[in-house]
């Protein structure tokens, strides 16, 4: 098969969340044990680390491995979703698996993959660790696909485990309340390996205790070791920030992302970073350190975060999509708009239709006019829906027939001086990348 036969072959053949939401989701760990134990076993010959969260999971890998890159470290990343390129999951630094890799893994695999049935995710993983096990990767750092416990990552055994925070997300699959949550997330801690926690969450911090106590696990919990002291940003250059480490050390970076969120994944990747050098002795300065997380961007290919598409008028595209994320991203919009002189903000909105969505709306601004879209996958909700549901909220504006017509609309509104923000779901940034 070409390439592009491949893809349709998987996209096809094996259930796809991205597509067709919880009905992909396997509820337990059967087939991806299955189906790497077929193709040789490849998660047991790497060296990783797990990172898992309900926001910040991906920045915090991508932070990782930039510094670890900057180290001299041949690093696999595995992410997900992908936006544009189903590649983008599986990446050397910032280089993409090729499509012959894709090609020979599914072609060797075929009849495995036939008998065993796996989901799409389930195949994806697997195909990740075949090719870094193949290439020979220093480390992997390998984040969560959905929840933690039942996650068909969470077969590896890592050096250490990262989670970021709990917020409300994919209820219907890991709970109703933070600690029902917290409980899948605390999934990925395994025995006597160390896990850091980003931030100290009162009502969740003691499902992480005692699960790593039941695992015999050291646990440290980042926001104790460092805080942010200040920051600058102006959302458009390199965020200036400096961390106070044990309230003594100043430590001072330039980070290439531009979201005020991202405060909080910079303490877990520093306490990471801590601890690799500490049990493992990695050795990483503070100056490689400093140099990874400003070239994090070219170091990864990092995308679809508070991702600066334009200027006059200033574009921005953000794939934060839960509670929490939402929560922190309608700030900095709020932040930057305050910043301008007078913008009007047009927000180009696009959602799946198994989100809760008046949690959602109530966070998003009135003040702005808003383009309605259906991001193109089976998930997404209809232009027309969205509209009326976002009308209960005040918040008013157009359907368009897609998101490139949306953002082409906005547009054609806008003033130089304005402020166009696409979000909503990873599905609706991904078609203006």
């Amino acid at each position: 098969m070409t390439y592009t036969e491949t893809l349709d072959y998987m996209f096809a053949s094996l259930p796809m969340y991205q597509r067709i939401g919880a009905a992909a989701f396997k509820k337990d760990l059967t087939n991806t044990l299955a189906l790497c134990e077929a193709i040789g076993n490849p998660q047991q010959k790497l060296r990783c680390i797990h990172i898992a969260g309900t926001n910040g999971k991906g920045s915090t890998t991508h932070f990782l491995a930039a510094i670890l890159a900057a180290q001299g470290l041949r690093v696999g990343l595995y992410t997900s979703p992908h936006y544009r390129d189903f590649r983008e999951r599986i990446k050397i630094g910032a280089e993409y698996i090729s499509e012959q890799a894709v090609i020979a893994f599914i072609a060797e695999n075929k009849a495995i993959l036939e008998r065993i049935e796996p989901s799409f995710f389930e195949m994806t993983v697997a195909m990740a660790f075949d090719y870094f096990a193949k290439q020979a990767v220093d480390i992997a750092l390998i984040e969560v696909g959905l929840g933690g416990r039942l996650d068909s990552t969470n077969i590896i055994t890592p050096l250490v485990s990262v989670i970021t925070n709990i917020s409300f997300d994919h209820q219907a699959m890991l709970g109703n309340t933070l600690v029902e949550i917290a409980g899948e997330k605390a999934g990925i801690i395994k025995p006597k390996i160390p896990v850091i926690i980003s931030e100290t969450q009162a009502e969740v911090k003691s499902v992480f205790i005692e699960k790593a106590a039941a695992q015999n696990a050291p646990i440290f919990f980042a926001d104790t070791t460092y805080s942010v002291q200040s920051f600058e940003n102006d959302y458009t250059n390199k965020m200036k920030v400096s961390i106070l480490k044990n309230k003594i050390q100043v430590l001072d970076y330039q980070i290439d992302a531009f979201g005020e969120y991202q405060l909080k994944n910079m303490v877990g990747v520093l306490k990471t970073v801590d601890i690799l050098n500490e049990i493992y002795g990695f050795g990483i300065e503070a100056e490689t350190a400093a140099k990874g997380l400003s070239d994090v961007r070219a170091l990864t290919k990092m995308q679809g975060r508070w991702q600066l598409l334009a200027q006059k008028p200033l574009i921005i595209a953000d794939s934060g999509h839960n509670e929490g994320g939402l929560n922190q991203t309608m700030r900095q919009l709020t932040a930057i708009c305050n910043t301008l002189e007078n913008p009007s903000l047009h927000f180009v909105l696009g959602v799946v239709n198994d989100k809760t969505l008046d949690t959602m709306l109530a966070l998003l601004p009135k003040n702005a006019v808003y383009y309605f879209a259906k991001a193109d996958i089976p998930r997404g909700l209809v232009a027309e829906e969205l509209q009326r549901e976002a009308r209960r909220f005040d918040l008013i504006g157009d359907t368009y027939s897609s998101v490139e017509a949306a953002l082409a609309g906005a547009k054609s509104k806008a003033s130089a001086r304005d402020i166009i923000f696409i979000g909503g779901s990873c599905f609706t940034v991904a078609e203006v990348l």
